[in-house]
């Protein structure tokens, strides 16, 4: 297949601010302006990062109301910051390859990446390990956490190289996307990375959201989160939080991650999306009012206000930012985010040559004095979901319906667990539902567990992780089990990962789903 490269910037960055319009179909737009308007994404991310840091998830199932928040003196956290360095692995991808790089080259990288990780960019990054690789790395068969909030905080570099171009937005979402989440967790991506792109050309924040909307397949849980939002701001435009309410009431439960059943935390692509909408909806053009309404909402709080300020850094451009977050800025813009080859002025230049490339590939035509984009509809996206049913009840290691064999100790760190390492060590439940999730540990010295579903073997599993302990991590789950009782048995292998320091397995609790 041949590659579409790019590896240099075009020349020529003085043009003027305006340029004359376009023929029918196509849009125009200044080298200058472009530039301005991608280093003001760039720049936007990275103080919403910041400014939301001291916040992230310190407010679950509520809005955050305290006086701690990021200030520019911070700015230099920026720079091992993963909401900004995971998505770089992703550009640093298509910078090597292509743009037509390929889901497996992405994986690849993914896989080999060396930074810690959490939710589905670790089940994916896992799986890519065990030699599954994409779109099953982020399909629910083999990932808990498809629905999780991971892509949606690695799409802006998506909707920074596609201006005006939803289409390209789709399918590089759909191609990247499914390396980690599947569903509304891709969908997440493609919205945050319409909205970017509709930035380019748009002012008006409502009508950014509505493009990234009609960028999703109408049909999901996603789209009918932001419509709903859509329609509680029009009649509420002046209060987000009584907007907030709305949202946290209808849509801030059944959410199947592993560590968010049944409990207050939500890293969920759907709501978490919907808090970057309401701090555009609601900041109403003002860069301090948007990020500070994205990050008061709670839950993954540093994200959000993240990509809520690259989208409006897209649509203010660099030079109507905020000075003293630009003057913070400007001494550490040749330094290099960890993990990656990229400073800020590099990842900028890097961004427009990927947008030229990406603008002659739809179509479009780059000259000395800007670029002519064709006007682009995003097109149908086939529907994907995952429902595995609502969590309906949390069985932990301490309640007497577990049944215990052979040698298990209790652990508390971060949560309680029952811990062996002893081959044939079994312990056994019994549950009634649709669908079920064990919920253990991922550690070093992780090892074998053998899975038994009434009667039969249905997984051999282990829960090895690289360098570190991830407490809440669905060990083994299933969904679309008929209607009633089953018993699970959950064997101990006491056989090692191959690179793992033990052969531990720690169980913390049974997460039951019904329909």
């Amino acid at each position: 297949m041949k590659r579409v490269l790019f590896c240099c910037l075009l020349p020529g960055l003085i043009a003027a601010m305006v340029l004359p319009p376009a023929g029918p179909g196509k849009r125009t737009i200044a080298k200058e302006a472009l530039l301005d308007k991608i280093k003001g994404g760039w720049a936007g991310q990275i103080f919403g990062v910041v400014y939301g840091a001291p916040t992230e998830f310190r407010a679950r199932g509520a809005t955050y109301d305290a006086e701690r928040v990021g200030t520019p003196a911070e700015l230099k956290g920026a720079l091992n910051q993963d909401d900004l360095y995971v998505e770089m692995t992703l550009a640093e991808v298509m910078d090597r390859y292509g743009l037509d790089a390929t889901a497996q080259e992405y994986g690849e990288a993914f896989r080999d990446s060396k930074y810690a990780l959490w939710h589905a960019n670790l089940a994916g990054r896992r799986n890519l390990s065990r030699g599954i690789m994409p779109p099953q790395s982020g399909h629910p068969r083999y990932n808990a956490h498809a629905n999780d909030i991971d892509f949606q905080i690695e799409a802006d570099f998506i909707g920074l190289m596609a201006p005006g171009l939803p289409r390209a937005v789709q399918f590089y979402g759909d191609r990247i996307g499914h390396v980690m989440n599947y569903g509304d967790g891709v969908y997440g991506g493609i919205f945050i990375g319409a909205m970017y792109s509709a930035a380019f050309f748009e002012t008006d924040p409502r009508k950014v959201v509505e493009a990234g909307l009609g960028a999703i397949p109408a049909q999901s849980g996603y789209a009918a989160v932001i419509r709903d939002l859509l329609a509680w701001h029009q009649e509420e435009p002046r209060d987000w939080r009584a907007t907030w309410k709305r949202l946290e009431d209808k849509w801030d439960r059944d959410d199947p991650c592993p560590e968010g059943a049944l409990t207050p935390f939500n890293i969920d692509a759907r709501l978490n999306g919907a808090f970057v909408a309401l701090g555009l909806l609601y900041g109403e053009r003002d860069f301090d009012k948007t990020i500070e309404i994205a990050a008061r909402g709670g839950q993954d709080s540093d994200c959000n206000p993240a990509s809520a300020g690259g989208i409006l850094g897209v649509m203010l451009g660099y030079r109507a930012l905020p000075s003293r977050w630009v003057e913070a800025l400007l001494p550490i813009a040749g330094e290099k985010f960890n993990y990656t080859t990229f400073s800020y002025d590099s990842i900028v230049a890097s961004t427009l040559s990927r947008a030229a490339a990406l603008v002659a590939h739809n179509g479009g035509k780059v000259t000395a004095e800007g670029f002519e984009i064709p006007v682009q509809k995003p097109s149908a996206m086939k529907l994907e979901q995952w429902d595995p049913g609502r969590p309906a009840e949390s069985v932990l290691v301490t309640d007497a319906r577990w049944q215990w064999k052979g040698e298990w100790k209790r652990e508390e760190q971060k949560s309680v667990s029952a811990a062996s390492d002893t081959a044939g060590s079994e312990a056994e439940i019994s549950f009634e539902g649709t669908g079920a999730m064990v919920v253990g540990a991922y550690r070093d010295d992780g090892g074998y567990l053998e899975v038994y579903l009434d009667g039969k073997k249905v997984a051999d599993t282990d829960g090895f992780v690289a360098g570190g302990n991830r407490p809440h991590e669905s060990l083994w789950h299933a969904d679309n089990l008929r209607p009633g009782k089953h018993t699970l048995r959950l064997v101990v292998a006491g056989k090692r990962y191959a690179r793992s320091k033990g052969a531990w397995i720690y169980l913390h609790r049974l997460v039951v789903f019904r329909r």
